[in-house]
């Protein structure tokens, strides 16, 4: 074989190898439910995920109840997570338990929401430092810009896209990666 032909090879597989230990498993953040109990994001391996940093007193704050159609429709194959963070406009001020009843009481809410975390600055917590960072995540930057912004994740734990708060839970540029 050509010295140069096997040189190369070696360095493509070195690069694939190394591209691979970049990303880091979104399945080894540790986050608590709005309970307070932890949640193994590895029990949701073979399902999406949705995260969406959810808030109380926002003008997205309706589409809470798409987001339950989401989780009823594809159950078996998705996982929502409501992320509540107070940082847009102090619109989520309420403690865990303000934050379970209402989105029991005015949206029926079955689906996990976790505890009340930062998702951007000094104190942005560890998963949405994976959401958005692509040197952790392995495929794309972004930033939150609001409340409502959506995170999708596929059934390996890779990184699939993200999507600001004025996409509805329900549009097709999520559901197509629902049906697949």
């Amino acid at each position: 074989m050509n010295p140069l032909k096997a040189f190369v090879g070696t360095l493509r597989k070195t690069e694939k190898h190394m591209g691979d230990n970049i990303r880091q498993s979104i399945y080894g953040i540790k986050i608590n439910s709005l309970q307070g109990k932890p949640i193994n994001l590895s029990d949701f391996k073979n399902k999406k995920i949705l995260f969406v940093n959810v808030a109380s007193k926002c003008g997205f704050t309706p589409q809470y109840k798409q987001l339950q159609q989401l989780h009823e429709i594809y159950k078996e194959n998705l996982v929502i997570i409501g992320v509540p963070c107070n940082q847009f406009g102090k619109q989520e001020p309420g403690n865990s338990d303000d934050i379970q009843e209402f989105c029991e009481i005015n949206y029926g809410v079955s689906f996990l929401i976790t505890e009340k975390i930062d998702v951007k600055g000094n104190g942005q917590h560890p998963l949405y430092q994976w959401l958005t960072k692509k040197s952790i995540n392995g495929k794309q930057n972004s930033s939150v810009k609001w409340n409502f912004q959506k995170y999708l994740v596929d059934e390996n734990g890779a990184f699939l896209d993200y999507f600001y708060s004025i996409t509805k839970p329900t549009s097709s540029r999520i559901t197509t990666h629902l049906k697949k």
